[in-house]
């Protein structure tokens, strides 16, 4: 919970009523919170973490609670557990009724224990429908079954919550700062002591106490720590190996600040100078950063910041040689890069590290390729999204197509075309990997893409593994701000690493 100037409770239901529920005159909207868990077979649980749609409408982050808001009354009101004081003994006080109202800006708070009788005065007979997220979360009555008089939407929520959180309110902003700060002082504290480290576990040590010290108790995604090689996995996180013989680390590492998430990758010579090879690498991925960046504005199209990416990927991989025999053209046409540029240039930012994106997405649609581990029930996959060159030529021509039909025509929306707007949070994350396994699968050998890739050139880039930069980009009026601080780009990382490891300061 925060001081009540702050808490966005009641600004957040406005946001939500004025995108979907709202302009429906009478109604329940009822959100349960995240309950605490023990494993199977187990007295012991995982860490608590609190459900996101509920704490947007909430604020709160504290087991067993709920919250509802009548449509007809404007009545937000939010449902607290009272504490046994033998669960005190064991586990310490929960808030108080009193302590909540004090420091959550909601209308009301009351003991859950209250809740179902009042769901069923609220809606049972009324002919008001209650709008559930799932159905899985609709309240179960004395009866154990929710009355037939009940009329339940599970359709109507979600969508409306998710455009309301797409763009951010100022609290939520401030959050999502709070969190980079943290974060980009972890990278800082890293880089710091590189050069005395030997093993990948002690950077994500050292990231995690600096946020821990800092305050931020949780990290918003596993720390990604991986040198050498295992740079070239997008979601490694075993973090155990050597750095013993290796050129790069590849560390994307981001802490929450109450409940708000930040992301930030920074890629680093482990001696505090690159290699020729890895100097040239980076160099790319910086110019891809910089100018997807310096591009953010209100009203772009997001996914024409990949393609740029693509663009200049395409181009500087040809001028060392990768990518060979065509023009840029014909490689965009291919969707080529993709053997190295495998993933999306970024994401929203939120309370999801990979947030919701409204009605729109920013680049593709969830769940089109093989990168993903598993949907959840929301439907999201993991933070980074998998674009193959399929995928990719399939995107470019689109975009050639309206490019010369005119700007009049504008592209379904359903295949993820969305417009920056203000006060939306993004990341930009290019990146160039060097990984054997998906490179001899679908690329070495594949007659549409081995042509254009010079194996012997290819070979003095393996022991690079991969280069990924990474900053969250708050949308402004005038263009955009970067939330993100840490050391970035060879004269101000390096500078950084190397004074700081030689002990002057």
């Amino acid at each position: 919970m925060h001081a009540k100037p702050t808490t966005p409770p009641n600004t957040h239901i406005t946001g939500v009523g004025g995108v979907g529920v709202r302009p429906v005159t009478s109604g329940l909207i009822f959100l349960p919170g995240q309950d605490e868990h023990a494993y199977e077979d187990s007295d012991m649980g995982p860490a608590f973490r609190q459900r996101r749609y509920f704490y947007y409408l909430s604020g709160v982050n504290i087991p067993g609670c709920a919250v509802t808001y009548d449509l007809r009354s404007d009545q937000l009101i939010l449902w607290i557990p009272c504490t046994d004081p033998r669960t005190v003994l064991w586990y310490g006080r929960t808030p108080t009724l009193g302590e909540v109202k004090e420091k959550v800006d909601v209308d009301d708070v009351r003991y859950i224990k209250g809740l179902a009788k009042y769901l069923y005065v609220a809606v049972a007979g009324s002919g008001q429908t209650l709008y559930v997220l799932h159905e899985d979360q609709a309240p179960r009555f004395e009866n154990g079954r929710v009355k037939g008089t009940i009329t339940i939407d599970t359709s109507k929520l979600k969508p409306a919550m998710d455009a309301a959180r797409v763009v951010k309110s100022n609290y939520e902003v401030s959050m999502i700062r709070r969190a980079n700060a943290v974060s980009s002082a972890a990278h800082k504290a890293v880089l710091s002591r590189l050069k005395k480290l030997t093993n990948e576990r002690e950077i994500e040590a050292i990231f995690m106490a600096s946020c821990l010290a800092q305050g931020a108790s949780r990290q918003a995604y596993p720390v990604i720590a991986g040198s050498g090689p295992n740079a070239s996995t997008l979601h490694y996180d075993a973090n155990n190996e050597s750095l013993a013989g290796r050129q790069l680390v590849c560390l994307d590492a981001g802490a929450e600040w109450n409940c708000y998430a930040s992301d930030i990758t920074r890629t680093f010579p482990i001696s505090g100078k690159f290699s020729r090879e890895a100097k040239q690498i980076y160099k790319i991925v910086q110019q891809m950063q910089e100018e997807c960046i310096h591009m953010i504005k209100p009203g772009v199209v997001y996914y024409t910041l990949h393609l740029h990416a693509c663009r200049v990927a395409t181009k500087e991989l040809l001028k060392l040689g990768i990518l060979q025999d065509g023009s840029v053209e014909e490689m965009m046409q291919k969707g080529t890069v993709a053997a190295f540029f495998p993933h999306g240039l970024g994401h929203h930012v939120g309370l999801e590290v990979h947030d919701v994106s409204g009605k729109e997405r920013l680049i593709l649609d969830y769940n089109v390729g093989q990168g993903s581990r598993g949907a959840n029930k929301g439907g999201n996959v993991k933070k980074r999204e998998f674009i193959g060159s399929a995928h990719l030529a399939s995107l470019y021509r689109e975009h050639m197509a309206l490019a010369t039909a005119g700007a009049a025509v504008e592209p379904p929306p359903y295949h993820g075309r969305q417009k920056l707007e203000r006060n939306m949070v993004v990341t930009v994350e290019p990146g160039l990997y060097f990984c054997k396994e998906y490179l001899q699968a679908f690329f070495l050998d594949n007659p549409l893409h081995a042509p254009h890739i010079n194996k012997g050139t290819l070979a003095r880039y393996w022991d690079v593994g991969g280069v990924r930069i990474e900053d969250c980009i708050l949308v402004t009026d005038a263009g955009y701000e970067n939330l993100t601080t840490a050391p970035k780009g060879e004269e101000e990382m390096l500078r950084f690493i190397n004074i700081n490891n030689n002990g002057h300061h």
